[in-house]
């Protein structure tokens, strides 16, 4: 019995030896946190890491304890006044949300229990369902219709594109392999689509060229005509044409698709009906321009983000299928080690049997307490505000004669750039990727650039509940000091 007593007083754990220690440095990383976001108008959007940073990040792997204050203050020290700048009211690049902190708090609690969210019956997996069925609410989507939550657009946008695959495919696919399929299968998206339809077009083993890139109007928006055409073409060709996608606001530029009329043009040739919506599909939920993405409830599958529009901290994605069997049937498998039992834990759904992944996150957290917090309506007016900001920005750069607008604004994307008189298309880019360089250095304001129909242009994306019309005024006032001391200084780009 003693050398018993001595294995078990003997074993180790990850628990602190002392919990009282813990509560007080944990006190402080949550008031250095509220400060840290009541603060981050004050801080510059974006800053390099000086070369003492940078070294730290090669230290070899430590093999003994170090005190937990200790390992905090490396933290504050070397992360967090070196963010990506997301959070910042003026970070427009690319296409992200501003977060959020109730949502970090629910990331915390998430961790501190642990759950696995693969299934079973337990308060966590039933609350994913809870938020799944919300996105569908907010979409239009019926309740009998499925969904699941994933990493983030890509992998959201993958799950859509393989049910759509299983279902138009002519054979069991999962069981004799895409090479079985009679007729090769054809998908349709606009130029305009984001590069994830891509990998998923070659991880789902139907390769790039399977996508077809149908040319868009004036608007961006995918050209109908040249879409039928297209599918006619395939057919007589042998193709099977098998999916349209609709993007409710491109990655470029914000255009929007004319989802009522992509439906009808799926029905009517028996294609499957994806709408990527992980820009827009949250438009749907903002009183001003749910018309903008009018249509989209008649999708087959959607990509949304939660990340983007509902401002949850990463990672947050959501994909919604109108047919639950078509779904589930796409991934679907049934280990021995998890069979479902007629009570207890493994009583439960299990949520695995909807995506890629058997080990899950519990992501739903951090968006349930964020939209219980604040109501879906507020979430739908911030869309409406950044719409209208966006429009704002867009007026500022019309009244400037030193500034040209490269692509329409359609929703909370802007697309322009300096102008210089006389200047090759190469000076402008150059002088334009030097604009954004600087500002970004300055810690001013953080854009991304783009090619839109061979232009380069700078983009400014405005997914921020923090942002300010006064940010977009000291946006332009930016710009064009930037621009004149580089004309002046005639500097070498």
């Amino acid at each position: 019995m003693d050398s018993f007593q001595e294995a078990v007083t003997s074993d180790e754990t990850l628990d602190p030896p002392d919990w009282t220690d813990v509560g007080v440095l944990t006190h402080r990383i949550v008031d250095d946190a509220i400060a840290y976001l009541k603060d981050v108008r004050e801080r510059p959007t974006w800053r390099e890491m000086p070369g003492e940073v940078r070294d730290f990040f090669d230290a070899p792997m430590p093999r003994s304890p170090a005190p937990m204050a200790d390992v905090y203050d490396d933290v504050a020290r070397n992360v967090m006044p070196y963010p990506m700048g997301n959070v910042h009211p003026r970070f427009w690049a690319w296409y992200m949300g501003s977060s959020n902190f109730t949502g970090a708090l629910g990331d915390f609690l998430a961790a501190v229990q642990g759950s696995n969210l693969g299934g079973g019956n337990h308060a966590a997996a039933l609350m994913d369902k809870q938020v799944v069925n919300w996105m569908k609410e907010m979409v239009g989507f019926p309740a009998s219709a499925s969904g699941t939550l994933v990493s983030g657009g890509s992998m959201a946008n993958i799950i859509g594109l393989t049910v759509a695959r299983n279902a138009k495919a002519g054979v069991d696919v999962r069981e004799r392999g895409a090479g079985a399929m009679p007729k090769p299968l054809r998908y349709y998206a606009s130029d305009q689509v984001h590069s994830c339809h891509r990998k998923g077009m070659e991880m789902l083993g139907l390769g790039n060229r399977a996508l077809r890139r149908i040319p868009t109007d004036a608007g961006l928006r995918i050209d109908v005509a040249a879409l039928k055409a297209a599918i006619a073409e395939d057919r007589a060709a042998g193709f099977k044409p098998a999916c349209v996608i609709g993007t409710a606001g491109t990655v470029n530029t914000g255009a929007v698709d004319d989802l009522q009329v992509l439906a009808s043009v799926a029905a009517e040739e028996d294609l499957w009906f994806h709408v990527d919506g992980c820009i827009g599909a949250l438009i749907a939920i903002a009183p001003e321009n749910r018309s903008v993405v009018a249509g989209i409830e008649q999708a087959d599958s959607i990509a949304l983000d939660p990340h983007k529009w509902l401002h949850a901290p990463f990672e947050a994605g959501c994909a919604l299928v109108r047919d639950a069997s078509a779904h589930r049937n796409t991934f679907a498998v049934t280990p021995e080690y998890l069979e479902s039992a007629p009570r207890g834990l493994a009583s439960g759904e299990w949520l695995f049997d909807y995506g890629l992944q058997t080990s899950r996150g519990f992501r739903a957290l951090k968006i349930w307490m964020a939209l219980k917090e604040h109501g879906v309506e507020k979430f739908g007016r911030l869309i409406d505000q950044n719409i209208a900001q966006a429009r704002y920005l867009t007026t500022l750069i019309e009244a400037e004669a030193a500034l040209e607008l490269t692509a329409p604004t359609t929703v909370n994307i802007v697309c322009f750039r300096y102008l210089l008189d006389g200047a090759s298309d190469d000076r402008l880019k150059a002088l334009n990727t030097e604009i954004m360089l600087r500002l970004q250095e300055e810690g001013a304001a953080v854009l991304s650039d783009t090619t839109v129909h061979g232009q380069h242009c700078l983009r400014v994306a405005i997914t921020n509940h923090r942002t300010r019309r006064d940010d977009l005024d000291l946006l332009v006032a930016e710009m064009l000091r930037l621009g004149r001391e580089i004309e002046a200084a005639a500097t070498p780009l």
